[in-house]
């Protein structure tokens, strides 16, 4: 495509130094080559303006920037490069978001599960489907691995493109607030927007609740979406009804509700009540918010044409969604799960679902991800402290951060509570203290990590896996 074509997909355009053939698109001018067209924009922690001309030496056809560069070559200026960048990826894979229907779920916690339990459903229903989300991206018998909970939008609408060939019909795709307010996927209209929750997360980039609320807000704007399925038990669906909608909820009076039969540590046997038609289903996993979560899936598989049948067996195959309260072995009688809960909520709503069904003392191991929201490590310290029996304070993704001190602020809000802890920096240590701690009847968590396969300290990511640690020292040990 011609650069002039890409202006035509932009408000406000302006082409500096005539136009240009694009054959590829490129956001790192270190692997810029012939006919790449590049994108400049100041970033969180850089500008990649200042490397605008060392893509055209390397023989990028264009720049798109939100200011003229030194670069030799064709030049877009735009207003906004990250809105620009999504609007041009759109167009340069011919417009796959367009083709297919479109599910967004954003919410602090639950995007993941619902997301499989909604495709799950759509399978069982003979509708073609695709997943995007944190565990990476699955269509047909593909799979990608995960880079981000919405990619970038050079990787996110080709993604589309390939789906599109594989004659997916509908992509289910986890939204962040991050994506929202970088506007990474700004050109798709959603079939349907999920609302999960809304609970204090991401605050180093959002510095308040108000911010990050107002970004996911904006997803079920009436430009963005056609309908909206929205979570009652959480008072922020009141302002995210600018568009048609149902309600679901546990607590609250919904359109659609649940009713939990019988509960187990692994299982759950629920009715669920649609706007009147009532179907039972089983889930394979525990805790009121799976619950929640199987509602908005159902509801929104309903919508896209799902019957009753096939919503009864997409629920009752997910078998555990990855690193999602995911129970991984037993050992001496007692059991062992991971989660990806990381914020006060997260990890109170999982500690939570296994007390119910904990007949020996519930220890939780956990920590803290470092460069990120410091304000949440002693409320997270609170919420473990008042909800488990004993926990083992251990490393996260530490980053760049010193672990200890990481630790340090953790430990002082579990302190204010409770004393029944202990530090252990090294996590698979802290894991190996942990099993050896247990007895029948108990329940171990480890969580922060879920499905995470690394563990990044200093920009490098080492390869971590929880559920391969605790096997690696089950096998030791039994």
């Amino acid at each position: 495509m011609k650069l002039s074509e890409f202006a035509r997909e932009l408000k406000g355009g302006r082409l500096v130094g005539g136009d240009a053939e694009i054959k590829s698109l490129c956001t790192d001018s270190r692997v810029a080559g012939e006919g790449d067209l590049f994108f400049c924009f100041r970033g969180t922690h850089t500008d990649s303006h200042v490397h605008a001309a060392e893509a055209a030496r390397r023989g990028a056809a264009a720049i798109v920037a939100e200011r003229e560069t030194e670069a030799d070559c064709p030049q877009l200026i735009v207003e906004d490069g990250r809105e620009a960048m999504a609007r041009i990826s759109a167009a340069f894979y011919k417009h796959p978001e367009k083709k297919v229907k479109v599910v967004g779920i954003t919410g602090t916690n639950g995007k993941t599960t619902t997301s499989f339990m909604l495709r799950n459903i759509l399978e069982e229903a003979g509708i073609a489907s695709g997943v995007i989300g944190t565990l990476g991206a699955e269509y047909g018998s593909h799979k990608v691995a995960p880079v981000l909970t919405t990619p970038d939008p050079v990787c996110l609408f080709s993604l589309f493109a390939e789906m599109v060939k594989e004659g997916v019909q509908v992509v289910v795709m986890e939204v962040s607030a991050h994506a929202l307010a970088l506007k990474k996927e700004c050109p798709i209209k959603y079939e349907i927007a999920v609302f999960t929750n809304l609970t204090r997360d991401h605050l180093d980039f959002f510095k308040d609740m108000r911010a990050y609320g107002e970004a996911k807000k904006s997803l079920f704007a009436s430009s963005r979406c056609r309908f909206a399925v929205l979570n009652a038990d959480d008072p922020f669906s009141e302002q995210l009804k600018s568009v048609p909608f149902v309600t679901y909820g546990i607590d609250t009076p919904s359109d659609c509700f649940a009713v939990v039969e019988s509960e187990s540590l692994r299982k759950s046997r629920v009715m669920l009540n649609l706007n009147d038609e009532l179907i039972e289903t089983e889930l394979s996993m525990t805790g009121k918010y799976n619950v929640s979560n199987a509602l908005a899936a159902a509801e929104a598989g309903r919508r896209l044409g799902a019957d009753a049948g096939a919503i009864t067996r997409g629920l009752s195959r997910t078998a555990g969604v990855n690193g999602r309260l995911e129970w991984v072995a037993s050992y001496r009688g007692a059991d062992i799960f991971i989660d990806f809960a990381h914020t006060p909520d997260g990890l109170e709503k999982s500690l939570g679902a296994l007390k119910n069904h904990c007949k020996g003392r519930l220890v939780v191991l956990f920590g803290c991800g470092g460069n990120r929201d410091r304000g949440k490590r002693a409320k997270m310290g609170m919420t473990a402290a008042g909800a488990a029996d004993f926990a083992v304070l251990t490393s996260d993704n530490p980053r760049y951060e010193d672990p200890c001190a990481i630790l340090a602020e953790i430990e002082e809000g579990f302190r204010a509570v409770s004393k029944k802890y202990v530090v252990i920096e090294d996590r698979e240590k802290a894991t190996e203290y942990a099993l050896k701690q247990l007895s029948a009847g108990d329940v171990l968590l480890v969580a922060g990590k879920g499905g995470e396969d690394y563990q990044e300290i200093m920009g490098i990511k080492y390869s971590y896996d929880d559920k391969d640690v605790i096997k690696s020292v089950l096998g030791k040990l039994q």
